[in-house]
């Protein structure tokens, strides 16, 4: 076998490891309430983990995520907390754990309306855990960063 082989084998394994990921996570990451909350993504993390034969222990856990390492974290984690709403052509990350919610054009190239960005949250029941004082929003085009009200903001941390 080639190596040319090798490697479209071995790009087929990631192509097909990243779409069940992908699968995997959206399909389960609304049923953890509340939604948005780094409760809802510790619960995931949970349930993943015991799916995976982990013990239900602490030092089981503190393994588990060792083992999934950082990088595969972070791209779960990005799952977790981004929607993509095709029929608004946005995108919206929002992690608890950062300081702001973005919204995008899907395109990268529209600019996005706070009318918009408003039916976006909802959509996404986002739009009570923000802070909906829009003068507190950042309208850079093609994104909206929008800070998180406060009190969901400390309980997040």
């Amino acid at each position: 076998m080639s190596a040319m082989d090798e490697l479209t084998k071995s790009r087929i394994q990631a192509n097909v490891f990243e779409i069940a990921l992908s699968e995997l996570v959206c399909q389960y990451r609304k049923d953890f309430q509340p939604l948005w909350s780094i409760e809802s993504w510790a619960k995931f993390l949970t349930m993943i983990a015991v799916r995976c034969g982990v013990p239900v222990e602490t030092e089981s856990f503190e393994l588990f995520a060792e083992a999934l390492g950082p990088s595969l974290t972070t791209r779960m984690r990005r799952l977790f907390f981004e929607r993509t709403l095709d029929s608004l052509s946005l995108k919206i990350m929002a992690d608890p754990a950062e300081d702001q919610v973005l919204i995008m054009s899907l395109d990268g190239v529209d600019s996005i309306t706070f009318q918009s960005a408003i039916q976006a949250l909802k959509e996404t029941q986002l739009f009570s855990k923000i802070d909906s004082k829009q003068s507190n929003w950042k309208n850079l085009d093609t994104v909206i960063s929008i800070p998180w009200q406060m009190d969901i903001k400390k309980s997040s941390d």
